[in-house]
């Protein structure tokens, strides 16, 4: 349906083109790469992310590679010598589908990206917000507000998707050869699994996910960590040392502690947000020095002899 030319057009993300420095046509969707401005004319996506935007798109990134290396991990086995080639395989994957997708995304052919400033969470769901100038009606104005950082993600995705698909396979084949036929694979087959997931996560919560990526990494980083020091009984820094691994772990969960609390503050005052890094280690600090305190024997034994 169109609309009649008048001085304004009907809803939030209705606009109409810009032609040879004149506003022409009829309100409706702007092209993808533009959105209505306040005078409801579209115009050109030109600004660069901002720091949350592109941390936003490093959580999107992260959650493949995180999910490859735990599936990989989980299946591989204690005594698969494949599992660090492969996690070393999954991160490959996962790194050249970013720069593939950056080189994809206006400015072709470069590792920038030209981007819509996000004002709001409406900005995520504009089907959410076609309006109804006649109450019977619908003018359909539902567009990426937001672009690119809505379909980027997806596009990224799909990338992962057939990477994995060429790469995986061949190299699990040759070198995965102290699982059995049926067990090799498994890791793959989570991905073909978690990636439909993903996309339906991005479709339907990318809005939601923007603005609480922050505190989902903070919370998640902080209970993994403390499954993963409760399951491997560390309950001293001598324990954590004893094994390369577990610092591996360790320095892990603290790069994404650091993440948060980066993703959080916005870093808009250096001065006062670089000293909240200070923070990183305090989790695990605090689980090795009451670790002791909260183990359920002692606990058992000091209940049964009544103190």
């Amino acid at each position: 349906m169109a609309v009649s030319m008048s001085s304004t057009c009907p809803g939030t993300y209705c606009g109409r083109m810009m032609v040879n420095g004149s506003v022409e046509g009829e309100c409706g969707v702007c092209p993808r790469g533009e959105r209505a401005n306040l005078q409801n004319v579209c115009e050109r996506c030109t600004e660069s992310p901002e720091l949350y935007d592109w941390l936003y798109l490093g959580f999107m990134a992260m959650l493949p590679l995180v999910l490859h290396w735990f599936f990989i991990e989980w299946y591989s086995g204690k005594k698969s010598s494949s599992a660090l080639l492969q996690h070393i395989t999954a991160m490959l994957e996962c790194g050249v589908s970013a720069v593939v997708t950056l080189l994809v995304t206006e400015p072709v052919g470069k590792l920038s990206i030209q981007s819509c400033r996000v004002q709001m969470l409406s900005d995520w769901y504009t089907m959410l917000y076609n309006p109804s100038p006649d109450y019977i009606n619908t003018l359909h104005c539902t567009q990426e507000a937001v672009y690119p950082l809505y379909t980027i993600v997806l596009i990224y995705y799909a990338f992962c998707l057939v990477l994995m698909m060429m790469l995986r396979p061949l190299l699990v084949k040759k070198i995965a050869c102290g699982l059995g036929k049926s067990d090799r694979f498994r890791s793959i087959y989570a991905a073909l699994y978690f990636f439909p997931i993903l996309t339906v996560l991005q479709a339907v919560g990318g809005g939601l996910l923007y603005y609480a990526f922050p505190y989902i990494i903070l919370v998640l980083s902080l209970l993994t960590l403390a499954v993963y020091m409760s399951a491997s009984e560390i309950q001293s820094f001598k324990n954590l040392i004893a094994k390369k691994k577990r610092l591996v772990v360790l320095f892990s969960h603290w790069l994404l502690h650091a993440y948060g609390i980066v993703s959080i503050s916005r870093l808009d005052k250096l001065e006062q947000d670089l000293p909240l890094l200070a923070l990183v280690p305090g989790p695990a600090l605090f689980y090795i020095v009451t670790a002791r305190f909260t183990e359920p024997s002692r606990i058992l034994s000091e209940g049964g002899s009544g103190h």
